[in-house]
């Protein structure tokens, strides 16, 4: 199988960075532990694009949408034939609109 190029656009991007600054009131050290997480997280999607089920939010989903959880965040990415694209990174507990 071949290697996916991993893809992180402006918006999820921007929610990463968010979601790192939110944490880092508490804990600047939680902080870093939970974005390196997801960061590794993604990186391993590149060789292993279908880990993850498909995204049950996902309207009219064919598949290519897929996501995880990890530590109360909800990470969603497409899957095309030659990149992993990261669309949104959320908590768990913000509602699942769709994307």
């Amino acid at each position: 199988m071949k290697k996916r190029k991993v893809i992180w656009p402006q918006m999820p991007k921007q929610q990463l960075r968010e979601l790192y600054d939110n944490i880092k009131k508490d804990s600047l050290q939680n902080a870093g532990k939970v974005r390196s997480a997801i960061v590794s997280a993604a990186i391993e999607l590149s060789e292993n694009p279908g880990r993850y089920n498909p995204d049950k939010f996902k309207k009219n989903n064919d598949g290519s949408f897929r996501a995880f959880e990890l530590y109360h965040f909800r990470i969603a990415y497409k899957v095309t034939e030659k990149e992993i694209i990261i669309v949104r990174v959320r908590h768990t507990s913000m509602e699942p609109a769709d994307y």
